[in-house]
């Protein structure tokens, strides 16, 4: 039976490859904030889209309202949406370091929340937050993206607690480097030669979502040289 499956971040890299290799058998509803980006994506994939910011919470309720009217259900909320940051705290720009908390960390929780209430009231649920190898291990350079995704492991740890007895499972997945835009985006240049692709961790993502919440993957790490 299709799912229906809501992608954060889905407008490019592992958001984006996970709703390509999702569309065919699933309803998948990619969102992102960039709208003509996002509908240039969803057209490519043939899949629906929702123009949502994250880091915004009135936005995140209208988007998954809406899907809700479209589709009556939430089966799984996959939180892919992630900017990068990189250097010493005291070189970071207080606007950048605030950004990347905001998308990487409160847009994480802010969708989680609204989907939340739904698949309570459906008595089922799955909910994927893509962390990385960064929420696992420090490295000096990466205080702030590090923080963020540090958040995310305890917020996803928590939740495992929280949301089992609703039969909601929530699994944490953590990806080394991966080859994506988001360090291009960033300024950053580099090398990506061993790093993951996407497209193969997305497989990983598929994987997951072939069992029903009866099986429950609490963590799953994919390494590469990098972690």
């Amino acid at each position: 039976m299709p799912k229906v499956i809501i992608i954060a971040g889905g407008s490019d890299g592992l958001g984006k490859e996970t709703a390509r290799i999702l569309t065919p058998e699933n309803k998948v509803v990619i969102l992102a904030k960039n709208k003509e980006k996002l509908q240039t994506s969803a057209k490519e994939l043939n899949c629906n889209f929702e123009v949502c910011d994250v880091a915004d919470y009135s936005q995140c309720e209208t988007a998954v309202q809406n899907i809700i009217e479209k589709y009556k259900r939430i089966d799984c909320l996959i939180n892919c949406a992630g900017i990068w940051i990189d250097g010493e705290l005291s070189e970071n720009d207080p606007q950048r370091i605030k950004e990347v908390l905001e998308v990487n960390t409160l847009g994480t929780i802010n969708l989680t929340k609204v989907v939340i209430p739904q698949m309570k009231k459906q008595k089922n649920g799955l909910i994927i937050n893509v962390i990385s190898q960064a929420g696992l291990y420090h490295r000096a350079g990466a205080s702030v993206y590090r923080a963020s995704k540090w958040a995310i492991t305890g917020f996803t740890k928590c939740l495992q607690l929280e949301l089992g007895k609703y039969n909601i499972a929530v699994t944490g997945l953590y990806p080394g480097l991966m080859k994506t835009k988001m360090f291009i985006k960033a300024g950053d240049s580099r090398k990506l030669d061993s790093a993951l692709d996407p497209a193969e961790v997305a497989k990983t993502i598929k994987f997951i979502l072939s069992f029903d919440n009866t099986v429950i993957f609490p963590e799953i790490g994919i390494k590469n040289i990098y972690n």
